[in-house]
């Protein structure tokens, strides 16, 4: 029987791909790598992610994009990215906070999907 082994690329929709890439590369720091048309796509690690653009209408989805799905990113220092992104004026769906993956805070991303950001903790040997 053929089975799942995890999670290998995520994506989300939006209209405005130059917007994706202004805020997930160069306010984020994500990486852009190769992609497809109508799609901006960036080396993450260790899940690649994109947007791209929207394959159903978006105004009639939902009021709450992305309701009932969580997308996490590791980072390096959770409250230091939450202070840049305070500073820039993100809205900010809750402050960083420790949890069981590490020190963690949520935002919103300029298209309304709820994005948690958390310090990727190294694994000891």
């Amino acid at each position: 029987m053929a089975t799942l082994t995890g999670i290998d690329f995520v994506g989300i929709q939006a209209e405005d791909l130059d917007a994706a890439r202004d805020f997930y590369h160069g306010k984020l720091g994500l990486p852009v790598m190769s992609g497809p048309p109508g799609a901006v796509v960036f080396d993450s690690k260790p899940v690649p992610f994109a947007v791209r653009t929207p394959v159903m209408d978006l105004s009639s989805a939902s009021d709450h994009l992305g309701a009932g799905i969580a997308l996490w990113f590791a980072c390096d220092d959770a409250d230091a990215l939450h202070a840049e992104l305070v500073k820039d004026g993100i809205k900010i769906v809750f402050p960083p906070k420790d949890g069981p993956f590490g020190r963690y805070f949520a935002f919103c991303d300029p298209f309304g999907y709820t994005i948690t950001a958390h310090t990727a903790v190294t694994p000891a040997n």
